[in-house]
């Protein structure tokens, strides 16, 4: 499962984007957020996540922390 950080989230939407210890950029997709649990992630959080090809790109299907 890759790891990366949280470049930036919208708590309201659900929606933001990870950095992968690649320096790839992959966006989080809201249902995935949802079905994560989390309440939140921060700027700079490290999270292991899947990636799923959609329409739009690479997006985010299984989000879990590494560190608090």
């Amino acid at each position: 499962m890759p790891q990366g950080t949280v470049k930036h989230f919208d708590p309201q939407t659900g929606s933001g984007a990870l950095l992968t210890d690649a320096q790839t950029e992959v966006a989080i997709d809201p249902v995935a957020f949802s079905a994560s649990g989390l309440q939140e992630l921060r700027l700079g959080q490290r999270v292991r996540f899947e990636v799923e090809e959609g329409q739009g790109g690479p997006r985010v299907t299984d989000l879990q922390l590494v560190s608090l």
